[in-house]
C-alpha cells in the first residue's frame, strides 16, 4: 500500500491535467496513488483519464466523477476514498517538483508520529521563487497561529500534507445549497485546534500564481456563498488566544456574510457575542458595499 494519496479536484481542466500527470510520472518515488475527483466536467476529462488509467504501469490512478458542487465537495469526496496514511491536494493547474513525493515520505518517516497532524510546506512559482516567507525555523507550527500572524512572517501559499485519519475525523465539510465557494482550509484549521504540523521548508508544489482581479473575484465569492463565509468566520471566532484586531476584523466579515445570507440570530450564534455587537455597524456597511459592487459588476 502506498504511503500517500495525491488528490486532485478537477472541473473542465483536460487542457491542464496533462502537465500535472507528467510531473507525477517524473517523480523519483512512485509510492503514491493519484486520485482525481471530477467535479462535473463537461470536457473530455473522463476520456483523457481513462486512457491514462489503461496505460499507466508505475502508480495507481483512481477516477471518481461527481455532480458539480465546488471545491469543498470535491475534498469531501476525495477524503471519503482515502486509504493511505497521508494525503495532499494538488490542484489541476499546479504540478509537483520531481522529488516531492520522496521528500514527503522520507521526511514523515523520519519525523512523523501521531503527535502531529501532518506537514506544512511551501509552494513556489515556476521560476522557483517561494510564495511568501520561509516558515519559522522550528520543528512544528500551528496553522491557526500562521493565520493570526503569531509567527510574524509574510504568509504566502502553503502546501499541507495531512494524516488521512484526521481528514476523515473532521469531514465532510457542510454544504449550503448551491454555494460553491467554501474554502477547504476550514478542515485544516479544525485539525489545527488539536494538532501542530511539522515544518518542511521546501516547495512541494509549483503553482500558476496570477495577479490582478482578486478584489472583484472575492466580491463575487462573498456575495454568492455568504453562508459558507459566515461559517468559516464563525470558526475563526471560536479560536482561543487570538489578537483583538484579528477577532474584530473577523467579526466584521462574519456580520457582513450573515447579513448577505439573511441569517437570523447573528449575535446569538457567534462564539464571541460582544465582539460581534461592536463590529455590527462596520459589518453592515461591508455587506452593503459587497451588494453594491456585485450588482454593479455582475448583475
Amino acid at each position: 500500500m502506498p504511503d500517500i494519496t495525491v488528490f486532485t479536484p478537477a472541473y473542465n481542466r483536460a487542457d491542464l491535467l496533462p502537465r500535472l500527470y507528467k510531473s507525477l510520472q517524473s517523480q523519483t518515488s512512485k509510492n503514491f496513488v493519484w486520485l482525481i475527483i471530477d467535479d462535473g466536467s463537461t470536457d473530455n476529462t473522463r476520456e483523457l483519464v481513462a486512457k491514462w488509467i489503461a496505460d499507466e504501469r508505475q502508480f495507481a490512478i483512481q477516477y471518481i466523477y461527481k455532480e458539480n458542487g465546488g471545491l469543498h465537495t470535491a475534498y469531501n469526496e476525495a477524503i471519503a476514498h482515502l486509504e493511505t496514511e497521508l494525503a495532499v491536494c494538488i490542484d489541476s493547474d499546479d504540478y509537483m517538483p520531481n522529488d516531492a513525493i520522496a521528500t514527503i515520505t522520507d521526511f514523515w518517516r523520519e519525523n512523523g508520529s501521531e503527535e502531529y497532524g501532518g506537514i506544512v510546506a511551501l509552494d513556489s512559482k515556476e521560476n522557483g521563487e517561494i510564495i511568501g516567507d520561509l516558515l519559522p525555523d522550528r520543528k512544528a507550527i500551528n496553522l491557526i497561529g500562521l493565520l493570526t500572524n503569531a509567527y510574524h512572517i509574510h504568509n504566502g501559499d502553503r502546501k499541507n500534507v495531512i494524516r488521512s485519519e484526521l481528514y476523515k475525523k473532521v469531514a465532510p465539510m457542510p454544504s449550503f445549497g448551491n454555494e460553491k465557494f467554501f474554502n477547504p482550509h476550514y478542515m485544516h484549521l479544525q485539525i489545527s485546534m488539536e494538532y501542530d504540523l511539522l515544518v518542511l521548508n521546501k516547495s512541494l508544489c509549483v503553482v500558476e500564481y496570477q495577479d490582478g482581479g482578486m478584489t472583484n473575484n472575492m466580491i463575487k465569492q462573498y456575495y454568492s456563498s455568504p453562508n459558507s463565509f459566515a461559517q468559516i468566520r464563525r470558526l475563526y471566532l471560536s479560536f482561543e488566544n487570538t489578537p483583538l484586531t484579528f477577532r474584530l476584523k473577523t467579526a466584521v466579515h462574519y456580520v457582513s456574510s450573515c447579513l448577505l445570507a439573511k441569517q437570523k440570530h447573528i449575535v446569538r450564534n457567534s462564539p464571541r457575542k460582544l465582539c460581534v455587537i461592536v463590529a455590527f455597524p462596520l459589518g453592515f456597511l461591508l455587506s452593503r458595499f459587497i451588494d453594491y459592487k456585485y450588482k454593479r459588476n455582475y448583475a
